[in-house]
């Protein structure tokens, strides 16, 4: 059979999709943990029948983690690098499969004015599952693999719930696909779930702490002094989140952790200088960043801070404090690489006065 045969067949797939509101891709069968909670483990399995085969599989994940399934607060620094939009997973197993592939099969085969090429591919369709219809890399199978129930599962597309374009979302068109217990998917499939796919979704779901950069003088300063920052190494921590998805002879995770290495200091005016020249200040060896201020440092340059070289007048200026975090991940069976690094910023008010002199 020819590539062209199984976009017939994806085509009989969308007219069940649209006839009955139902995608093969839809989050909710083979999709996301949806309850992520911050700083604890979260566990969900699917339903299962009486010979214990798991009807659905779905990510979970723990550590530094989003409530409630949202993206994380961690941006990319590679502003062309992006979590996947879709991937393909396990789905169900081979009798509950059949449940609800004929069920849906059969509702739409037996629709008003069903017919023409809709009705072909859906013919097809049915073949494919029931008939061993298939093509030249995807075989056919019969009666849905019933006799294999509990060896393997199908394995079915999932949309990325937090990518917004539609498009990049659907883009995961491949029937769903049968994939032995303890076997990797079919080579063909490159958007099957990986660890290293984990480690991206982990990625995308991480809360990184809101620390906020210790100043002196503290939020109110003068004109042409300098003002030091720096960050504690005992509030300036790693973070990890860490992805994973667990079925009967398939189960994978990744360990996705952020490594502060730097701050960027944003002054929130032209008026100002900062120290480094870059306003970049780099970690020291024992984790901080920055040198806090202490007497008798106030006539030397602070290795990270501010001299702001106008008032802000009766506002504040918004300085931006952005540490940038290097990424990297480990996960199921040694794999582990960097990913882009991410940035994550706070802003602080900072009152800047002029220094007030008494004539004599």
């Amino acid at each position: 059979m020819t590539r062209s045969r199984r976009t017939a067949l994806s085509t009989g797939a969308a007219a069940l999709t649209l006839a009955l509101g139902v995608s093969l891709a839809e989050p909710a069968y083979a999709g996301e943990q949806p309850s992520n909670t911050q700083g604890s483990n979260t566990e969900q399995s699917g339903d299962s029948d009486d010979t214990g085969i798991y009807a659905t599989a779905r990510i979970t994940y723990s550590g530094s983690v989003a409530k409630n399934g949202s993206t994380g607060n961690v941006t990319s620094s590679d502003i062309k690098w992006t979590p996947p939009p879709c991937w393909y997973a396990p789905y169900l197993g081979a009798e509950d499969f059949k449940k609800k592939m004929s069920k849906d099969i059969d509702s739409q085969m037996n629709a008003p004015g069903m017919g023409g090429h809709a009705g072909a591919a859906l013919s097809e369709l049915q073949r494919h599952y029931e008939d061993e219809y298939g093509w030249t890399d995807t075989p056919g199978y019969k009666d849905y693999n019933v006799d294999r129930d509990g060896e393997g599962m199908f394995w079915a597309a999932v949309e990325n719930p937090n990518e917004p374009d539609l498009l990049k979302r659907s883009s995961c068109t491949d029937l769903p696909f049968w994939v032995d217990n303890g076997e990797a998917p079919p080579p063909q499939y490159e958007e099957a779930i990986t660890p290293e796919i984990l480690a991206a979704l982990a990625y995308q779901h991480m809360q990184l702490p809101e620390t906020e950069v210790s100043l002196a003088p503290e939020e109110t300063t003068k004109v042409n002094l300098p003002t030091w920052a720096w960050l504690d190494k005992a509030v300036f921590d790693e973070v990890r989140a860490t992805a994973a998805i667990n079925v009967p002879g398939f189960a994978i995770q990744a360990t996705t952790t952020a490594k502060p290495v730097s701050l960027k200091l944003e002054p929130g005016t032209e008026d100002a200088e900062t120290y480094p020249a870059s306003g970049e200040c780099t970690i020291n060896t024992d984790g901080s960043i920055g040198e806090p201020y202490a007497k008798g440092k106030a006539d030397r340059t602070p290795p990270c801070g501010i001299t702001y070289l106008r008032s802000s007048g009766d506002g504040t200026y918004d300085l931006q404090a952005t540490i940038t975090w290097e990424i990297a991940w480990t996960g199921t069976g040694g794999a582990g690489g960097d990913l882009p690094d991410g940035t994550f910023g706070n802003d602080q008010a900072v009152t800047v006065q002029e220094i007030q002199s008494i004539n004599r």
